[in-house]
């Protein structure tokens, strides 16, 4: 056995199983993205028909929000680790839930999905993931819990995930989503630098929960007829080969998954996550096959089958609808399921980013399969900020941590800095 080898837990529904992984602390490709402040007048957006409004402010580090119902919102604080409710644009005088956690770079309380319960119809359940820590604030996993909402706090909690949080401090990942099917749907990174089959290392070991979007019933069960493989952890997998993520969504049309990922120093991506996905990590970034002591090296081929891991058969890696060649943090993404803001915008995807406080905008083919991009950006790349001049729909928010679409319709962006900010046309 490794001598740094160190021993993780899932609780999986009532069986709790232990995963050995073995730490990589490799921190050479650990990137720093700044953090964009907000614009002093406040965020621009170049479709004069829309305007943005201030739906809260003061706040600390906002990583995430969800709706419990029109004008009520639960709000995630990454370093405080606590859940807050702000009911008609004021916030409770206490948190619903204030939990242990380490804090430091990428860490925290970090991802939130709201479920209606099926079998009480006054229940709503919470599943959160953060990243657990007793008071001396030493991680001892990244986890997915599941609460009850009731009398304004989370009760009852449930332990659906226990997953990897160390070497780290980077690259936890944890946005999360209830999909269509109904499940859990969860993204983490390499925690700061895991390399095992999960990041295409081939000799590395079987995954451990990390690299990928995670799937699993509403109670911790890992769906049935999973695309990797049926033991644990590989059944747990949806996709692989993912560095850091801070956004997924779920297309209203095809019911099909997206996501963003975040290179190093470049090759920033949006993909269209199909079973099975692999996003090639560590072997492939971007557009770019990779060297982790070098850099980017040489174009990737469309389908590159040297060096990357398929478990068989069954994994499949494609390249990115879109690549960034310059690292901007790419966090939230969203479709728009709505015209509240013009029929132009209904389906469409938008995209946050944390360096530069933009907002992206990007149409989406018939087929729902790419995206509709014109010259200098039709070869999915941009390779300059002039180039994405033409993709940026609102600038001026800080760093964006969330987008939302509210129950009435209208895009909600959450800024870092602790705002919260909705898109609403100019007449409304």
């Amino acid at each position: 056995m490794h001598k740094s080898t160190i021993f993780i837990f899932v609780l999986l529904g009532s069986s709790l199983v232990m995963l050995a992984i073995v730490p990589f602390f490799n921190l050479n490709n650990v990137a720093t993205v700044t953090r964009a402040p907000p614009l002093p007048e406040g965020p621009i957006i170049k479709d004069s028909s829309l305007k943005v409004e201030v739906i809260f402010e003061g706040l600390t580090s906002p990583t995430s929000i969800a709706f419990v119902g029109p004008n009520d919102i639960l709000v995630l604080e990454k370093d405080k680790g606590t859940v807050q409710r702000i009911v008609n644009d004021k916030i409770l005088a206490e948190p619903l839930l204030e939990v242990n956690v380490a804090n430091d770079a990428n860490r925290g309380m970090l991802g939130i999905a709201v479920s209606k319960g099926e079998e009480e119809i006054n229940s709503t359940n919470i599943f959160l993931y953060f990243t657990e820590a007793p008071l001396d604030k030493f991680p001892i996993g990244n986890r997915v819990y599941k609460y009850e909402l009731v009398n304004n706090k989370l009760v009852n909690p449930q332990v659906l995930l226990n997953l990897p949080a160390i070497p780290g401090p980077s690259h936890n990942g944890g946005a999360t989503i209830i999909g269509p099917d109904n499940n859990v749907y969860t993204i983490i990174g390499d925690v700061g630098g895991h390399r095992n089959q999960a990041q295409n290392q081939e000799s590395g070991g079987e995954p451990d929960g990390t690299s990928g979007i995670l799937r699993i019933t509403k109670n911790g069960i890992p769906v049935a007829n999973s695309p990797l493989g049926d033991r644990v952890p590989l059944n747990l997998y949806y996709s692989y080969g993912l560095r850091n993520s801070f956004g997924i969504d779920f297309d209203p049309l095809t019911g099909k998954l997206w996501d963003t990922e975040n290179g190093d120093d470049f090759g920033d991506e949006i993909n269209l996550v199909e079973p099975g996905f692999n996003s090639g990590w560590s072997k492939v970034q971007g557009t770019w096959t990779l060297d982790e002591e070098e850099g980017m090296t040489e174009a990737a081929p469309l389908n590159p089958e040297n060096g990357l891991v398929d478990f068989g058969g069954k994994g499949k890696y494609s390249s990115p609808e879109f690549t960034w060649r310059e690292s901007l943090g790419p966090s939230a993404i969203k479709f728009l399921n709505s015209d509240r803001l013009g029929k132009q915008y209904e389906n469409d995807i938008f995209v946050g980013d944390i360096a530069n406080g933009n907002l992206y905008h990007f149409d989406v083919n018939k087929d729902r399969t790419e995206l509709i991009l014109e010259e200098p950006l039709a070869d999915k790349l941009a390779d300059s900020d002039d180039e994405n001049e033409g993709i940026i729909f609102g600038k001026g928010f800080g760093a964006i941590t969330d987008i939302e679409v509210g129950p009435d319709g209208y895009l909600y962006i959450v800024g870092f800095q602790g705002t919260i900010f909705r898109i609403v046309p100019n007449q409304a």
